[in-house]
């Protein structure tokens, strides 16, 4: 009887440890399935990391590029609006010729001959040249801080000039880049009550509504870019905006 109880005992205690047994590898399992998941979690946030890196510089070149964009148009511009006073010069010359060729010799007044140097220096001169020097101090000088000044003068010397609107573009995009939330959203707010045809005025309200988002304004960085996706929904700056709404 003792020999029976002894060996149920031992089966029991047998029974209990071949239970037992696979305890140990369930625990194994566990840790190497943790390991696992937080591998995965830390290359997932390496890849998202990265593709923020990656959106930023396309961003950034998106705005560079805007940018550049911006600049053949002035140039264009300007080019145009040569060759449309160098043709208003040559009317006058040709007028001032013929008033000249229907009188005698003898009665031509002084005052009446054509003077060239003149005329070039008045149809190239003025708000053209300041302008093409505010420009050039950004885009060949890189001197910023004194481009702002050349524009401020600009527009207090030349409050009708056709080039306010890209005067108040370039500058704000000065001091934009230098984080003058303020200042820069002045000059786009500017732009975009003022001049509404303006070529400028999609980038002008992306640019504006930063600012504001930058001064935790967020309703109203949130209407500009609506107003911006809805007005010019094919714009490389509507894409931009719809990236930073979803941001919100």
């Amino acid at each position: 009887m003792i020999k029976r109880t002894l060996a149920l005992s031992l089966l029991g205690l047998y029974g209990a440890a071949v239970t037992a047994a696979p305890a140990p590898v369930a625990d194994v399992n566990n840790i190497s399935s943790s390991q696992r998941i937080l591998e995965l979690e830390k290359k997932f946030e390496s890849r998202t990391q990265a593709q923020h890196r990656q959106q930023e510089q396309l961003d950034i070149l998106q705005s560079e590029v805007s940018e550049l964009r911006g600049a053949i148009e002035v140039q264009s511009y300007q080019l145009e609006k040569i060759l449309e006073r160098q043709r208003e010069l040559y009317l006058e010359i040709d007028k001032r010729i013929a008033e000249v060729k229907t009188q005698p010799s003898s009665q031509v007044p002084v005052e009446s001959q054509p003077d060239v140097s003149n005329l070039t220096q008045v149809s190239l001169g003025g708000d053209n040249e300041a302008y093409d020097k505010a420009v050039n101090l950004i885009l060949k000088d890189r001197l910023y801080d004194q481009a702002i000044l050349e524009f401020e003068a600009f527009l207090k010397n030349y409050p009708t000039s056709d080039y306010v609107p890209n005067a108040r573009y370039w500058l704000g995009q000065v001091l934009f880049n230098k984080q003058d939330w303020a200042g820069a959203g002045e000059q786009f707010q500017s732009l975009i009550s003022n001049y509404p045809d303006s070529n400028k005025k999609a980038d002008a309200l992306l640019k504006l509504g930063i600012t504001e988002q930058e001064r935790s304004n967020g309703a109203r960085a949130k209407q500009l870019w609506e107003q911006l996706i809805k007005e010019f929904p094919d714009s490389s700056s509507a894409k931009l905006a719809s990236k930073r709404l979803t941001s919100l």
